[in-house]
């Protein structure tokens, strides 16, 4: 070949290469949110992920928008706002849930989909493996099951003289009854015995709350799911009401006034699913990104709470928590 000709070859090859770069520089990228929970009054799409992506360089308006679709807890409503999501063309969609995730699975297998917050989705079949996720979904997986014996364990060390343990949990979420199962395999190692309050919808809370009126549980566990969750307020005050000592899943229940919480923060949750949405929009393919479990857990007590149940915490614990103020 020409040198002179090889040489412009070679130039529009280099001055093509940085126009792409630069196109993608200045591309603004939609990222999708769905999630099975209630729409936020703002609208807005969770603040612990945008502040994450924010900080990888994604500055919202600029080259980056967000659009997020809430099932309002209805679980049917998932698959249509997931293929709404698909058909906007988005370039990654994160999800909150397993639900959530299996909806956006069902309607594309050509958008990337980053799991915040999912249980088992190896056994659910959202992925392959950790290691190698395989398809368009990775993310994070809660590894909720094994810390329901782990929350068993706190709940025991802070009540010592419990024995009769109370567990709700939404009966009509396979992964939620997954947890449930593994505090009861947990409980008999513990020599406690287990009381089931599963629920199905709203109207279950009532009865479940007489049950415990007629064989009072010395201490109660409460799965988180959608269901529990919209109720929490409800639980709550029949915890504080009855001086039960309970354990939730996540700290925003301790500053709501319950006892104690034993979990990953939503903002390490969102934070590792924007590092997975950043490696996505660089070019990296959800099939070769492990999967992962979080690695950061958080005990968060509420001292005043403790008060009010006549409760004192041991030192053991406290040396381990984070007291709310």
């Amino acid at each position: 070949m020409d040198r002179r000709l090889f040489t412009s070859c070679l130039a529009l090859g280099v001055l093509g290469a940085q126009f792409a770069k630069a196109q993608q520089a200045r591309k603004t990228y939609q990222i999708g949110y769905l999630a099975l929970g209630s729409r936020p009054d703002d609208g807005a799409t969770p603040a612990a992920l945008r502040q994450a992506l924010a900080e990888l360089g994604y500055s919202e308006g600029k080259n980056v928008t967000y659009v997020g679709r809430w099932a309002e807890s209805m679980r049917a409503r998932l698959p249509a706002l997931a293929v709404e999501l698909v058909a906007m063309s988005v370039d990654v969609i994160v999800t909150a849930s397993s639900g959530a995730a299996r909806a956006a699975k069902n309607a594309t297998s050509a958008i990337p989909i980053v799991m915040a917050l999912s249980t088992d989705p190896v056994g659910q079949g959202l992925i392959e493996s950790l290691a190698r996720p395989g398809g368009n979904v990775t993310g994070m997986s809660d590894n909720a099951i094994d810390l329901s014996a782990k929350r068993l364990e706190l709940l025991k060390e802070a009540a010592p003289t419990a024995s009769r343990i109370a567990v709700l949990w939404n009966a009509q979420d396979r992964a939620m009854t997954q947890r449930y199962r593994e505090i009861d395999r947990a409980a008999q190692a513990l020599a406690l015995s287990i009381q089931p309050l599963g629920v199905r919808e709203p109207d279950d809370f009532e009865r479940v709350f007489s049950e415990m009126n007629r064989e009072r549980p010395d201490a109660m566990i409460m799965v988180t799911d959608v269901l529990t969750t919209l109720n929490r307020k409800r639980v709550l005050d029949y915890a504080e009401a009855h001086r039960i000592p309970a354990m939730y899943e996540f700290a925003s229940f301790v500053h709501e006034g319950g006892l104690m919480s034993y979990g990953p923060s939503d903002d390490y949750l969102f934070g590792r699913a924007a590092v997975y949405v950043d490696k996505i929009l660089k070019g990296a393919k959800p099939s070769e990104l492990p999967a992962e479990e979080p690695t950061v857990y958080r005990l968060v007590v509420n001292p005043k709470t403790a008060k009010t149940l006549g409760l004192n915490f041991p030192q053991s614990l406290l040396l381990r928590a984070e007291p709310i103020k």
